[in-house]
């Protein structure tokens, strides 16, 4: 990048680090969901450890959202051609639907864990 836009050098290093903080934030969900299966395989996913765990992956997915809020708004900025910010004011968008997914998943997490632990005090 250095080489073929000269200007635009100074943000080699940037560009490298939030790729690298972005890597780690998908490899945090990844390890997360596997966390989760293995409840669900154990049948422990209504439980209060399972609810760590999805507030790690709500963590991370908003941790990388709004680095990507950050990046959205310095190229808008900057921006001489509409290509870019549209493709990052869409990533922006469906970043921010699966954050609330995920809140959504979590608010449910929450309700059926405490519905069980109710059922399993009755019987």
């Amino acid at each position: 990048m250095a080489r073929e836009s000269p200007d635009m050098a100074f943000l080699r290093w940037p560009a490298t680090i939030i790729t690298i903080f972005w890597v780690l934030c998908v490899q945090v969900v990844i390890v997360c969901i596997w966390q989760l299966l293995t409840l669900v395989q154990r049948d422990r996913i209504f439980s209060p450890t399972s609810m760590r765990w999805v507030n790690l992956v709500l963590g991370a997915i908003g941790a990388a959202w709004l680095t990507l809020v950050g990046v959205f708004l310095y190229i808008g900025f900057n921006a001489t051609d509409p290509g870019i910010p549209l493709v990052l004011a869409l990533m922006v968008a469906v970043g921010a639907v699966v954050g609330l997914v995920v809140v959504v998943m979590r608010a449910l997490l929450k309700q059926a864990t405490t519905l069980r632990t109710d059922m399993e005090a009755v019987i």
